[in-house]
């Protein structure tokens, strides 16, 4: 059974950051295209940043410069570090992996505000 478990968000002032984390159980961690997308309220879901197997990483416009998203294959771990955080990153940030089918994780919520 596969599983994705993110954890890391909350509250944070505009200019702050903070760091999500997804483990992941059940499949080839090595080969899963990873990533992460955001849903704000009223909007579609959308994909915030990838990264395939062999470390190619892209980002939303939007993030470019101030989130990266890396992986550390022994601990079967996703993460994506958010830094000048901005009130329009506000959003439930889910896990997203690719091997075999597709598979996203509950959720974690992301606040910017003052």
């Amino acid at each position: 059974q596969v599983q994705l478990v993110e954890s890391g968000g909350g509250l944070v002032q505009p200019g702050g950051s903070l760091r999500l984390s997804c483990e992941v159980s059940g499949l080839l961690f090595d080969f899963a295209t990873m990533a992460w997308f955001r849903q704000a309220p009223g909007r579609e879901r959308e994909l915030v940043a990838r990264t395939v197997s062999g470390g190619v990483t892209n980002y939303a416009d939007s993030v470019k410069g101030r989130f990266t998203i890396s992986r550390d294959n022994a601990k079967n771990t996703l993460y994506l570090q958010m830094n000048t955080l901005k009130a329009e990153d506000t959003a439930v940030y889910y896990c997203n992996a690719n091997w075999g089918g597709t598979y996203w994780g509950q959720g974690t919520q992301v606040t910017v505000s003052s």
